[in-house]
């Protein structure tokens, strides 16, 4: 077979040999489909966006509360103790290992015989009764009011209730004033109230250590570290001295103050507690006259308190050594049962008068002063005298 003759290109390039028509005709699509470039995508030309000028701003606060207020919190309080192991608040102390327990060993919200306990902070009925009241004594209150005036350095807080008329005369009875050794009235009440659950008898013998005693009045600081006394005699001198030492061994006898606090809300008490040791000098003991006169008030109640535990809190009561507030106002043929106290800048007495024609009151006299000022007592001898003279002659 005859060889094929190669053709000239258009280019001047020789081309191959094509032995017939179908591999010319693919050739031609070959070289037409090699000069075809491929359309290259235009490239979108990215401009630069406007900055909104509010956004940034609010970017930039964002960024400085962080920095100044989140992040060093965060790195204080939880990535610091972390990596040094050391806690942030070292003075609470948690037991991991106990959760496990029953829920009172590692968390309660009262204490009371050595045991931990959870129990509710509000009672729907109070366990103590309340003051029933009727008309206000208001000539009296006025009476009162003129007194004070004459004092301009005093505070002075008064609750005056009569028990058979319900009349009353109120001064300031519901401001919150620091308590000093009035406090003494509840702690006694609550001694006698564990007496009847049986949960702590007046011949209980509890020996004096340093760590209860206590400065201030009171002669048990002064006494043998080693001595034994009963309960009995520990709540007179608590009453009659005033003696911080025994007060404060009668309150971690019966609980400490969680349990003490514990039952001033459940008989009542909203503004009440305790909350230091006596003698409490800078006074965050409180109270307001008007609840201190309900826990006198309840000293009678006898479904609150038994004749038995009556007839000893009125015995010590009526015992009180010192005798210049309240009672130096009062004739001598008046029975008072009471309690006194003084930090010096609080001068107060709380109690109950029962007069030769058969009247009966209770009585609550609470006086900020200047530091240790005699005007204090004064007013608080004068008052008691005003009082006294009105409820006995006036007609209620």
């Amino acid at each position: 077979m005859a060889t094929p003759l190669r053709k000239q290109s258009y280019d001047g390039l020789r081309q191959p040999a094509l032995h017939n028509v179908r591999q010319a005709e693919t050739y031609r699509y070959n070289k037409y489909k090699s000069n075809i470039r491929p359309a290259v995508p235009k490239q979108k030309k990215h401009g630069h966006k406007k900055l909104n000028p509010f956004a940034f701003l609010l970017q930039l606060v964002f960024c400085a509360v962080f920095v100044l207020y989140v992040a060093p919190v965060y790195m204080n309080q939880v990535t610091r103790p972390l990596i040094l192991k050391s806690p942030k608040y070292p003075e609470i102390k948690t037991d991991l290992y106990s959760i496990y327990k029953p829920t009172s060993l590692y968390l309660h919200n009262s204490h009371f015989l050595g045991m931990n306990m959870l129990s509710g902070t509000e009672t729907k009925r109070p366990q103590m009764q309340s003051l029933y009241e009727t008309y206000h004594l208001s000539s009296l209150e006025n009476e009162l009011k003129y007194l004070a005036s004459k004092y301009p350095s005093l505070k002075p807080s008064i609750y005056v209730w009569d028990y058979e008329s319900g009349k009353h005369a109120d001064l300031n009875s519901d401001e919150v004033y620091s308590t000093a050794s009035i406090i003494k009235i509840p702690v006694l009440i609550q001694l006698f109230r564990a007496i009847e659950m049986g949960m702590i008898k007046l011949d209980d013998r509890i020996a004096m250590t340093n760590y209860y005693k206590s400065e201030g009045s009171g002669s048990l600081q002064f006494k043998d570290s080693k001595a034994v006394y009963t309960v009995d005699d520990l709540a007179r001198v608590m009453i009659t001295e005033s003696d911080n030492s025994a007060t404060n061994m009668l309150l971690d006898a019966t609980g400490g103050m969680n349990a003490m606090n514990q039952s001033l809300r459940k008989w009542g008490m909203k503004e009440t507690r305790i909350n230091d040791w006596l003698p409490d000098l800078k006074g965050t003991n409180v109270t307001t006259s008007k609840e201190m006169a309900t826990l006198l008030y309840n000293i009678d109640n006898p479904n609150f308190l038994s004749l038995a535990s009556r007839e000893k809190m009125v015995d010590y009561m009526s015992h009180v050594h010192n005798n210049r507030l309240i009672q130096a106002g009062l004739p001598q043929d008046a029975i008072f049962i009471h309690k006194t106290g003084d930090i010096g800048k609080m001068l107060g007495d709380a109690g109950i008068v029962y007069t030769p024609n058969g009247k009966k009151y209770i009585v609550v006299m609470l006086v900020d002063r200047p530091y240790n000022a005699p005007q204090g007592k004064d007013f608080i001898v004068a008052a008691s005298s005003l009082i006294y003279r009105y409820m006995t002659y006036a007609s209620l």
